[in-house]
Parts: C-alpha cells; structure tokens; sequence
C-alpha cells in the first residue's frame, strides 16, 4: 500500500470514529517506515479536520465528534514513541490548562474541549470541575502552559472567569498567558467585559480560537477578545 493510501486510510479511522482500526493503521505506517510526523498531519489531522467541518454544518453530533477524538489518541499512543525530540516539540503546539471554575461541577462541554485540544496536538492539563481561582494559576506556572481555558456552565458561576483574569492582572502575571472563556451561559459581550483574550462557542470553535492566538503573534492581553461563533 502507498503512502498516500495509507494516509488516506487513517484519516478514515478518524472520520469513522474507529480507535481499534486508527491504531492498527498507525501500526502500518511505523511498519512503513513513514514519518510518524507527517502521518500525524497528512492523516490524522486532516480526518480530524473532516468531522470538525461536519460538525459546524450539523452534518455529524456531538457522538461523532467525541469519537473522532478518542480514534485520534489511539493513532497518537502509536506514532509519538516514534517521533524524535525535535519533531515532539514541533507537534506540540502549546501548553492548555483547562477546567471548570469554583462552584460550578458541569463537565462534558469542558471535556470536549479538552478532547479535541488534545487530538489537535495540544499538551492539556485539565483540572476537572469545581477548580479555585488559584489552581489555574499554580497549576499553568508549574507545566508553563501559555493558555488558560476557563469553562462555566452556570450564570452565577460565570464570575469566577473573571476573578481568574483580574487575578492575573492584580499579580503583575495577565501578560503570561492568553484566557479563554466558553460555556452555556458565556457570551461574546462577557468575555469582552471579563477581559478574556477570546470567546468560542463550541469546542471545534475553540481548538480554532487557540490555534489562532498562539500563531497570530499578538502578545496578551488583547485589547479585545478574538470571538469564534462557530
């Protein structure tokens, strides 16, 4: 089978959703001798892109797209023991702390989020639900993450996005990390008035948002929020 075969045939086991087939396939392509590197973004991307795009039209759910990204981690459990230490931080791109905010114990938005970070090449430390003000912090100076993705699922909760971010500014920190905010409840308007770095509505539309603020080059804090309504 040729390269392009094969990456052809990983970028399907993402779109199907299939982990035991995507790893058996990523087991092909180590047995190759192809660059796991290239197999990772030719076809393991490119499949992820496939369902994310389908998504945004409501041509595939919310099930598909958890699904996608569980086949994408069983192809990365195979392909990054093979990549070297140059190309691992070539395929990483950037550090994520993710959670729930103080008082606030909804979970599924935010693991989706995570999810589909994590498939999308992103190193993510996700802190689960009902997280302090503080942990996001100690948390994002421990690993040097360079995002911090605050989730809220309640309108009263909401607030504790906010602590985060005047947190940061109050300590002389705000211009460390990028900060976004999503959820139910959440709002471009808010994460303007919040002092967010950027808003996203759905997890496709946040994989987006992080991508877009660590290659556009624009230091935080922005003057405003970079809004995906996707």
């Amino acid at each position: 089978m040729s390269k392009e075969e094969l990456m052809g045939k990983l970028a399907k086991t993402i779109i199907d959703g299939d982990e035991q087939a995507a790893g058996a396939v990523a087991q092909e392509i180590i047995a190759a001798g192809i660059d796991p590197l290239e197999a990772i973004s030719q076809g393991g991307r490119k499949g992820l892109d496939i369902v994310g795009e389908r998504f945004q039209r409501l041509e595939a759910f919310l099930p598909e797209l958890v699904q996608a990204g569980d086949a994408m981690k069983a192809c990365m459990a195979v392909l990054k023991p093979h990549i070297n230490q140059q190309q691992t931080t070539e395929i990483s791109q950037g550090g994520v702390v993710i959670g729930t905010v103080k008082g606030d114990i909804h979970t599924i938005g935010k693991d989706l989020v995570a999810t589909m970070l994590i498939a999308s090449g992103f190193e993510v430390h996700d802190l689960g639900i009902n997280v302090p003000v503080k942990r996001f912090i100690e948390e994002s100076e421990k690993v040097q993450a360079k995002v911090i993705a605050l989730s809220a699922l309640l309108t009263q909760t909401s607030y504790y996005q906010k602590q985060v971010i005047d947190y940061l500014r109050d300590a002389g920190m705000r211009n460390r990390y990028y900060v976004v905010v999503g959820g139910a409840p959440i709002s471009p308007e808010w994460a303007t008035e919040a002092g967010a770095d950027g808003y996203a509505r759905t997890a496709v539309g946040a994989t987006q948002l992080v991508k877009r603020l660590l290659t556009e080059g624009v230091l935080p804090p922005l003057s405003q929020p970079v809004i995906i309504n996707q």
